[in-house]
């Protein structure tokens, strides 16, 4: 099995922390930072994407208290992001499309406003819908970022060279937004999961990150 080994496997984890979400013998509660940050983020995800083990979005939520989740799926009726939509906030999908602009500090100084940045998590088919299926949007400008992930321990086998977990995507996004510090936070974050998921596999190799 090569370097980018998937970990991820069909199986619910015994006596899961009720926060991290790891057997309570691996939590990584204390690796949470606590970030009140100008930005802020909209995580939508789906509801089944919340039952998998290895879903890194909601630990980005804990740890950033200018957030909050919104939960498709969950039952018959749609999603309606319209509320989203206020002038206190310049609004921002998350979301690789053709069309997307790359977020960098020439894209951050163009508007003085604080970012609302709207993330789909899910797997890709999930993710897609937030972009095509949420009609309120579709004038909301997409952002993407360019940064190559070099990790070679993944919690799910990547499809393109900027394929990353959400946490890890969204501590790339707020390190152009808000600071290095802020991606160093999160990203301490991520690696402390890996490490620790890789672990419950049997597999120490994240410790060495």
């Amino acid at each position: 099995m090569d370097n980018t080994q998937r970990i991820e496997r069909k199986r619910k984890t015994k006596d899961p922390c009720p926060e991290c979400f790891l057997n309570r013998q691996l939590c990584i509660c204390h690796a949470f930072p606590h970030l009140d940050l100008k930005t802020r983020v909209c995580l939508v995800v789906h509801a089944k994407e919340l039952k998998r083990t290895t879903n890194t979005g909601r630990l980005a939520i804990k740890s950033l208290t200018n957030s909050e989740m919104r939960v498709r799926g969950a039952t018959k009726d749609s999603l309606d992001l319209s509320d989203l939509l206020t002038p206190n906030y310049r609004t921002l999908l998350f979301y690789p499309s053709e069309d997307a602009l790359e977020l960098n500090k020439e894209l951050v100084e163009q508007d003085s406003r604080p970012i609302q940045l709207i993330v789909p998590d899910g797997n890709w088919r999930q993710a897609s819908k937030v972009h095509y299926r949420h009609h309120e949007l579709k004038d909301i400008p997409r952002v993407m970022i360019k940064t190559p992930n070099t990790s070679k321990l993944h919690l799910r086998a990547e499809n393109t060279p900027e394929g990353m977990a959400t946490l890890q995507a969204i501590a790339h996004a707020l390190g152009i937004i808000e600071g290095e510090s802020v991606k160093q936070a999160l990203l301490v974050l991520y690696n402390a999961k890996l490490a620790r998921t890789l672990q419950g596999r049997g597999d120490n190799r994240g410790f060495d990150i």
